[in-house]
């Protein structure tokens, strides 16, 4: 089979958006009936740099139906297969797509680039609602072949191409930009990604002038890792022949029959011993849409507080958020806790701070809410951290007997850094606390602020200017407050009193998230209020 690769130029002059879609358009005019397989770059109807929403919006204007009528004409001029990456409309705004355009020049399929790059999440013309959910890879069957696909920023999640190499495919396309990288590190990235999948990798971009080092760089890398083609910052187009159905295999091991390089891998693959999470991690903080709903792990009402099993069975039901307090032991263990005398949830008695965490193993921490749940020990917050780090956003209250909340803050944060989980949780402090919170001390974590009896709306302005993500509701709710936080655009969390009808009007006066005992009402709230805010 023969490969184009069309690469266009590309400039920064947005001014030159006309001449160069003009190039693109003649670039695809020269291909001819002996082609079978055609690849065009990123954003084909943004031939040049876009800097505003306006810009965006009039490339696509102009430029999308007449690029995507002509790719159409040339597939079935050519009888070849088009692959071409531009915008595409839903009702909830535009997507960066690749279109599969067979060679009767219907649409085939679809793919909606997989990881977006942090600008176009915030681009307010972009449909980003399918970037929470998981999504298999996509795959496009078009005579017997099977074709996989990457776009540009995909390029950089190289723990996504065992997951494609599951697919059995025989091509990725690559429609890409990667306008800043240099030629041996996109030439170092298709091979690595074409060995792994044991797949013929064809990727198209753009040229960032004849004479550049970085940009372009379409090629054919074929499965054993060999590049078979390679434009650097050539501008044209440029054809290869190859045996699309050819697969790499090499030995598995000293004295093993020969297999493809991922089968050899997933044989002996342990992921639990190196990605915590896997494919249960959520989006973290600053990614993870609103409305959210948080379970309280204080006062349970069909699980014992605190304890392991009503963290999963929260997390279980989909909660997007779990609110729990850690109060340190005499010997220094975190553990979750929301009362600290032991008499409220356990058999023990006394205080938890005045115990050893060894003395605390010796009280049931379970049979005071049943006798089915007796022998639950305490949890630790490094046990939380095992089991559900980066599977929920945590909201953290620090307690402390002697209000060292600074030392509790750093302590808890090693633990958080060890799990890998800093973007899933934010720690909730208090007036004094947050006001003696030192930036540069803890320049990464996430805070949040929360507001009791005693604070007042000039408390609240003064704490807005220390970085908060997100301002908590534990008393009567004041709308002036809330239209403040919202002003701010810092997110408002109110708790409820778990009435069913109080968590809908919840979110009708302001609240982004609503923090719930019963969370076992979830799924009757979502059903009510997601895709009505």
């Amino acid at each position: 089979m023969k490969v184009c690769l069309i690469q266009p130029p590309y400039s920064t002059d947005y001014s030159k958006s006309d001449e160069y879609f003009k190039i693109e358009c003649e670039l695809l005019s020269k291909c001819d009936k002996t082609m079978d397989i055609i690849v065009l770059p990123e954003m084909a109807d943004m031939p040049c740099l876009c800097k505003t929403k306006e810009e965006r919006l009039l490339s696509v204007e102009k430029y999308n139906d007449v690029l995507i009528k002509k790719v159409k004409e040339t597939a079935k001029k050519c009888q070849a297969i088009i692959f071409v990456n531009a915008r595409y409309k839903t009702e909830k705004g535009y997507r960066n797509t690749t279109y599969a355009v067979d060679q009767n020049g219907e649409i085939r399929g679809l793919y909606f680039k997989k990881q977006l790059v942090p600008n176009e999440m915030k681009q307010e013309e972009m449909d980003i609602s399918y970037q929470y959910e998981f999504e298999n890879p996509t795959v496009i069957e078009i005579d017997g072949i099977r074709f996989g696909f990457l776009t540009c920023y995909d390029f950089y999640f190289y723990e996504n191409y065992a997951n494609m190499a599951r697919c059995n495919l025989d091509v990725i396309i690559g429609c890409s930009h990667q306008r800043s990288d240099t030629h041996d590190a996109i030439e170092i990235t298709s091979r690595f990604l074409a060995y792994n999948t044991n797949s013929y990798v064809l990727r198209s971009s753009v040229s960032m002038g004849q004479n550049s080092d970085v940009g372009g760089g379409s090629m054919v890398v074929a499965p054993d890792g060999k590049v078979l083609l390679n434009m650097k910052s050539q501008v044209g187009i440029e054809t290869v022949d190859i045996d699309i159905l050819k697969k790499y295999y090499k030995p598995a091991g000293f004295g093993n029959p020969p297999s493809a390089h991922y089968e050899y891998i997933e044989k002996g693959r342990r992921p639990w011993k190196y990605r915590h999470g896997g494919c249960t991690i959520v989006p973290d903080e600053d990614i993870m849409p609103y409305p959210r709903i948080c379970a309280q792990m204080r006062k349970n009402t069909f699980l014992p507080e605190n304890s392991i099993a009503a963290f999963g069975a929260a997390i279980a039901l989909g909660v997007d958020e779990i609110d729990f307090d850690l109060w340190s032991t005499k010997d220094g263990v975190m553990v979750s806790i929301s009362n600290p005398l032991l008499s409220n949830v356990s058999n023990g008695s006394g205080y938890v701070y005045d115990c050893t965490y060894e003395e605390l193993l010796k009280y049931d921490f379970g049979i005071k809410y049943s006798s089915e749940f007796a022998g639950l020990k305490i949890v630790t917050f490094e046990e939380v951290l095992r089991k559900f780090a980066c599977n929920v956003i945590m909201n953290i209250h620090l307690k402390t007997k002697d209000n060292n909340i600074m030392e509790e803050l750093k302590k808890a944060i090693q633990l958080v850094k060890k799990y890998d989980c800093l973007k899933h949780v934010c720690f909730m402090l208090e007036s004094d606390d947050i006001l003696k919170l030192d930036r540069e001390l803890f320049p990464e974590i996430i805070v949040g602020f929360v507001i009791t009896e005693d604070t007042s709306l000039d408390n609240v302005e003064n704490i807005i200017e220390h970085d908060c993500k997100k301002i908590q509701f534990f008393t009567k709710k004041s709308q002036t407050m809330i239209d403040v936080i919202r002003k701010h655009n810092i997110s408002c969390c109110i708790c409820s009193n778990d009435d069913f009808k109080e968590l809908i009007e919840l979110f009708n006066v302001g609240a982004d998230t609503v923090i719930t005992n019963k969370f076992n009402l979830l799924p009757d709230v979502i059903k009510n209020v997601r895709g009505k805010i």
